[in-house]
């Protein structure tokens, strides 16, 4: 990004920690228990989907509202989930170092959840305070709320920021903000497939591979 100001964004969950994957486990099993035919595999439609409007959709699909205390008991058992199966992306912690960019968290997980998952894989410090949750804004990915809101906070505008991301509504979302994105498919919930779904979001370059990221960001500054 030639001159400042200039910012990377990075999603949390399938890009700094790898954990789409359980985490799909865990709403289905919860959601079967509650007499919700949701699968593993139909709940990963709802990678980068904040819970509020995951709640809202499972709601008018199945036709009757989900307990008011499903949020908390759920985040329970993820929660538990985090400490026995949680893992940074590979490579991660050495391509954030690599880069110049000043870098921020934008995510649509809660700010509890994002100092949980970032502090027990040592990257919380890395970040903090620059980690913004679509609780802070009205409408969460795939609107571009949150995207405007962190690069507000940053003092970059829109047009000098990239954005790293794994799900087609962080790609939307980002891309209606103006901004370009490179779609990451290195996480374990990741099929075939899933990068061309990011492209066709909207994604400048596709990557699987974290080490690839400073040559990415240099390739792909904003002028």
């Amino acid at each position: 990004m030639r001159g400042r100001p200039a910012c990377l964004f990075s999603a949390c969950d399938g890009v700094l920690i790898d954990s789409e994957t359980f985490a799909a486990r865990v709403h289905a099993e919860a959601l079967q228990g509650l007499g919700y035919a949701y699968t593993t595999d139909d709940m990963r439609r709802f990678v980068g989907v904040s819970g509020r409007d995951m709640c809202r959709i499972i709601a008018e699909e199945s036709g009757r509202p989900l307990p008011e205390d499903y949020g908390v008991s759920t985040r329970e058992t993820l929660w538990l989930a985090y400490h026995q199966e949680l893992a940074a992306v590979p490579h991660v912690a050495e391509a954030i170092d690599a880069l110049d960019e000043a870098i921020c968290v934008a995510s649509s997980s809660s700010p509890e959840s994002l100092r949980l998952s970032l502090g027990l894989v040592g990257l919380y410090e890395r970040f903090a305070p620059h980690i913004f949750s679509a609780t802070q804004v009205a409408r969460a990915k795939p609107a571009p709320d949150l995207f405007l809101f962190a690069a507000g906070q940053m003092g970059v505008p829109p047009s000098r920021c990239l954005v790293i991301e794994d799900s087609i509504a962080g790609v939307r979302g980002a891309r209606a903000a103006g901004m370009t994105v490179l779609g990451f498919t290195g996480a374990g919930h990741c099929g075939p497939g899933h990068g061309t779904a990011l492209a066709q979001a909207g994604a400048a370059a596709v990557f699987d591979d974290m080490r690839r990221l400073p040559g990415l960001v240099g390739q792909h500054r904003r002028g």
